[in-house]
């Protein structure tokens, strides 16, 4: 049973109804380019560059045999490719392959706007101020880069 109230709520029910209505946005999306939620996740964790196994686990908060399954089926589908790791010969690294690297800019760039369109009705204003806010509750809690800042990505 859903309910919708209107009205002034508190940070918390703010902050997991504000997730799930991002994650709703990311998955339609993705849904759109042909993607599952996390291989767009993992698309755009890929885009800054490339990872091994253990540092994408830890990335995208999976376990090895999840992680394992999304980076198959990835490659199955052409967007990314295991090369090995210059570092340590029995490990390899992860990277978009050409075709995944435009998918994972178009992809990134529609979700950028669809999810800037979430504060459309802001002023510049409330819209810093809602930045600063979450800048700081993702940098206290040391969350992973996994979505990039779009001017960063140009």
């Amino acid at each position: 049973m859903s309910k919708h109230v209107d009205g002034q709520i508190g940070a918390v029910a703010a902050l997991v109804r504000s997730t799930f209505l991002v994650n709703a946005v990311y998955a339609d999306s993705a849904r759109e380019y042909g993607l599952t939620q996390q291989q767009g996740q993992l698309l755009c964790v890929l885009m800054a560059q490339p990872y091994g196994m253990s540092e994408l686990g830890a990335v995208l908060g999976l376990a090895k045999s999840s992680l394992t399954g999304l980076v198959d089926r990835s490659e199955r589908n052409g967007l990314v490719q295991r090369t090995p790791d210059p570092h340590d010969s029995r490990a390899v690294r992860v990277a978009l392959t050409g075709r995944g690297a435009k998918l994972a800019e178009e992809f990134y760039t529609e979700t950028c706007r669809r999810i800037e369109d979430l504060t459309s009705g802001f002023a510049q204003a409330e819209r810093d101020t809602l930045a600063v806010l979450l800048s700081r509750v993702v940098r206290d809690n040391k969350v992973p880069a996994v979505f990039m800042e779009p001017d960063l990505m140009r």
